[in-house]
């Protein structure tokens, strides 16, 4: 989201001569879940809206104008990113492509470079950088922990090629073996299963509410209010269960490497 709503939230606040602390205090939250709404990197819960107009006196003026759900991932991605990097653990689901954590070089390049209206080469070059800083959290040995769902569709679209999906694939086997990352796939032959309709990425963190990120055809939501993560929880919860096993996954992937040309040692 953008700052504005932040922005008036700590004028407000200000003007009333409270702290972030205070205000925390007074509305049951976080300090840090505070100051993350102020800087625009969160979204209030509408309850949450609810106990800042009433600490305030500002009448119903925070939950009137809460920011909507329904924009762009242009928009709100942004905001999503940065919850990324605050996370301490990362639930991944993915139907068509690979993660964004997780993706390779030549993988991301592919999946980018099919953009519409087409992206200069520049520009193509930007974003790739971009979606590989944010691999750069699971630089950490720990933190995040990160389990990614995948349906198998994912592994039999060849996306820039058979070279650069062995690659892909062997990237998140490595990850899976080192124990950084957690990978379950869901088969073909499950059928339908509760995640079929868009992408989903649940975070949560030390000192704030779980969120969760789902993505469709160019547009992507930020969920905050309890009821719908949880209910994102429970469908993933409820995909993972029919997934296979890790092993089993970890053994797929390998098998779908080698059906693309990848030659072992």
């Amino acid at each position: 989201m953008t700052s504005t709503y932040g922005d008036w939230l700590k004028q407000q606040r200000e003007a009333a001569g409270l702290t972030q602390q205070q205000l925390a205090d007074m509305t049951v939250m976080t300090r840090s879940h505070i100051a993350h709404i102020e800087a625009g990197r969160r979204i209030p819960s509408r309850e949450d809206a609810r106990r800042l107009d009433t600490a305030l006196n500002t009448g119903d003026v925070l939950s009137s104008f809460l920011p909507t759900e329904d924009v762009a991932v242009a928009d709100y991605f942004e905001a999503a990113r940065l919850l990324e990097q605050q996370a301490v653990m990362i639930r991944e689901f993915a139907l068509s492509f690979v993660p964004g954590i997780l993706q390779t070089e030549a993988y991301a390049r592919a999946v980018l470079g099919t953009a519409f209206p087409p992206v200069s080469e520049e520009e193509c070059d930007r974003l790739v950088v971009t979606r590989l800083e944010r691999a750069r959290i699971l630089d950490h040995p720990v933190t995040p922990v990160v389990w990614a769902l995948l349906d198998e569709a994912v592994l039999r679209r060849v996306v820039g090629g058979r070279e650069v999906m062995a690659e892909q694939i062997l990237h998140m086997v490595r990850l899976a073996e080192q124990r950084r990352v957690r990978v379950h796939i869901l088969p073909f032959s499950l059928g339908c299963h509760p995640l079929m309709e868009n992408m989903l990425s649940l975070m949560w963190f030390d000192d704030q509410p779980p969120t969760a990120y789902s993505e469709g055809l160019l547009m992507g939501k930020l969920h905050d209010s309890p009821r719908a993560v949880q209910q994102l929880q429970g469908r993933y919860a409820l995909a993972m269960s029919d997934a296979l096993p890790l092993k089993e996954s970890v053994a797929l992937l390998r098998a779908t490497a080698k059906e693309y040309g990848h030659r072992y040692d």
